[in-house]
């Protein structure tokens, strides 16, 4: 399965208001299941829709923020292909403080116990 990406400031702000929060130890993660709404997506499709939030109280260089995306993003994409098929659903990832020093292999872990939970 693809992940696809999950934009648009109202998609984004209704996730934080009504979504389920779930707080690793590098990142914390609100989901809800479902597609998100809007016209140019296909409901019918399974996806994950994942999108990153890295605010500047996180770190002030935008290199070291952008870093801590990806590699969130990363640890997705890894773990959905060796997992079965999860449902749809929406994920906005903040990284945390703490992934900036941690090992590739927390990050990992940390996606491993979330998904597991769903």
């Amino acid at each position: 399965m693809k992940l696809s990406r999950l934009s648009g400031r109202k998609v984004n702000d209704y996730l934080r208001r009504k979504g389920n929060a779930w707080k690793g130890n590098t990142f914390t993660v609100k989901w809800l299941r479902g597609a998100p709404k809007n016209p140019n997506i296909d409901p019918t499709k399974s996806a994950i829709y994942i999108g990153t939030a890295a605010s500047v109280k996180l770190h002030k260089s935008a290199v070291k923020r952008n870093r801590m995306r990806r590699r969130c993003r990363e640890a997705f994409r890894r773990t959905i292909k060796s997992h079965k098929k999860p449902p749809t659903i929406q994920l906005l990832v903040s990284p945390r403080s703490a992934s900036l020093d941690c090992d590739f292999d927390d990050v990992l872990r940390d996606v491993d116990s979330f998904l597991s939970q769903l």
